[in-house]
Formats: C-alpha cells, structure tokens, sequence
C-alpha cells in the first residue's frame, strides 16, 4: 500500500476526531457547492526582503474584509510563519508525512481568524519534497473541505524544487522584491524560471522596503523593463511597502504588524495591497476542491 493510500484509509476511519489533539481550532464549515478558492503563492528570488512578513499580514488584513484564509507555510525544509507571530504548533507538515497525524490536525489560528497549515524548520528532507510527498499533501488537502476564499502561500526564496512546485500549485504569483541589486536580479531569475520553464504568464510585483512611491516605481520599472526586453513577458505591479520600523519591532515581539500597528506607514501600504487583491474578479480562480488544480498538473508533469 502507497503512503497516499495509507492516509487515505486512515482519514476515512478517523474523520469525527479529526481536531481531537493540539491546539488545533474548532472545523470550519464544508464546502457549499462549488465556490472559487484564489490561490496565491507569494514567493521571492532572494531570502530578506519581507516575503513571509507580508503574506502574514495579508492574511491577517484580508481576515479583517469578512474573508476565510488559509496560509500554507511553503518553506517546508525553515518555516517560521508560526514564529513570526509567536505560535506553538503541535503537529506540522512533516508530521503529516510520516502519518502521525491528518492535515487538519496541523490546523492552529492566526490572528483575525485565519488558519494556517504549519510547516517543519531544521529537518533536512523536508527541504526536498519528494513527488510522492508531494501527491500526499495533495490528498489531504482534497480531504480537507473547508469554506475557504483564498489559499495564501508562503513559498521559500529561490528556485529550489519545492519552490517551483508550489507557484506552480498555485494560480496567481505575487513576486517580493527590495531595491537592493542582488535582490532584483534574484527576482528576474525566478521569474524567467517560471516563465520558461514551468509556462507561468502572470506575476505580481510587491515592491518592500522602499522610501516612497516614487521609489517603489522606479523599482517595478526596471525590473518590468527587464522582463519585456528579455522575455517579452509584462509583469504587474501590486503595490510598494514604505520602510518602517513598525514592521521589525512586530516581528520582534511575534505579531502581526497589523494587529500590533494598525496606522503603521507600512501596514496602510499593505491594507492597500489587500484592498487591491480583494476586490479583483480574477480570471485564474480555481473552482471546487482546493487541490484538483495542484493534482492534475503534478501528476502530468511528473514532479
């Protein structure tokens, strides 16, 4: 029996204690029919530029709209969205990999409501999923029918294997990148991988710590720029984010900047990016089970 089939067996004897152990929160409610879950991986070429910072936040704020999220942790080899806002999981993914327990066990509130799906830190083969790990993931995830809005993921910087596996999971990629050099080159790479490698269309640009607007411009135009002359590919820019000292005192004292510092300069800028995702009609939704689009292009693709 395949590790797939083996958790697949298990869930279906065990769904009524499903939230029996940890900290786990209450069940969310079913699915209702067939509504669109948006699944965004946010993503970066280069380590230190705030990705984690803002997907948490984004996560808290788009809460605050009346939205249902869910925040995977993708960094599954050094994940730290828990750290980052002062969280004990009990169980995480690399638990759910060795069938200590279901992807609902793993499930712990964020702040403002949001669920996350916690991830390992420090375990070496979780940094390299394998295609059958893979798939496992995708089972749970099937298996978990909640009444979801958005699926937000949390992927780790660079072009890792398991980072291409979860922007290609997902339907929309929002790009983090700083002003610094290193950062902006890191970011066209990720980009032109995706692009070239894995067919991805459409990226988002999130522009963090920058002075102001102005700058946050000049930055999306030069990267913009790139991708046109080089990949004649058009890339969006979402929004910049002022550097503030809000946000590292947040991350210091473990919680979300927006719980902590509402009328931050920062978190206005990120409220703004919030508002911007909430209120598209996106083309790239994904109807039904949060997983039938992950499943189809895993397995075609052989990952």
């Amino acid at each position: 029996m395949d590790q797939a089939s083996g958790l697949r067996m298990r869930m279906e004897k065990g769904k009524e204690g499903m939230f029996r152990k940890g900290p786990s929160p209450a069940v969310p409610e079913k699915r209702r029919g067939h509504g669109d879950v948006r699944v965004i991986a946010v993503t970066s070429g280069k380590g230190g530029v705030g990705k984690t910072n803002l997907v948490a936040n984004l996560a808290c704020l788009l809460s605050r709209m009346k939205k249902k999220v869910l925040l995977l942790d993708g960094d599954t080899g050094l994940a730290n969205i828990d750290v980052v806002l002062g969280l004990s999981p009990r169980y995480n993914l690399s638990h759910v990999l060795r069938e200590e327990c279901t992807l609902s066990e793993t499930l712990i509130e964020g702040p403002g409501g949001f669920l996350i799906l916690p991830s390992s830190s420090g375990i070496q083969e979780m940094s390299d999923l394998t295609r059958e790990q893979k798939l496992v993931i995708l089972e749970e995830l099937n298996h978990l029918e909640m009444d979801v809005d958005y699926l937000l993921i949390d992927t780790a910087a660079g072009i890792a294997g398991n980072v291409m596996y979860f922007n290609l999971a997902a339907r929309e990629i929002i790009v983090v990148a700083s002003p610094e050099p290193t950062s902006l080159t890191d970011a066209y790479a990720l980009i032109k991988v995706l692009h070239q490698r894995q067919g991805k269309k459409r990226f988002r640009l999130v522009v963090n710590m920058v002075q102001n607007a102005a700058e946050g411009a000049e930055v999306f135009g030069r990267l913009s720029h790139a991708t046109e002359h080089f990949l004649h590919l058009s890339i969006e820019y979402l929004g910049h984010i002022v550097r503030d000292d809000c946000l590292p005192k947040a991350v210091k004292q473990q919680k979300a900047a927006a719980e902590l510092y509402p009328q931050a300069p920062a978190v206005k800028c990120m409220e703004r990016i919030a508002y911007k995702i909430n209120k598209e009609r996106p083309d790239c939704s994904l109807n039904g089970s949060i997983s039938f689009f992950w499943k189809q292009d895993i397995v075609q693709s052989g990952r």
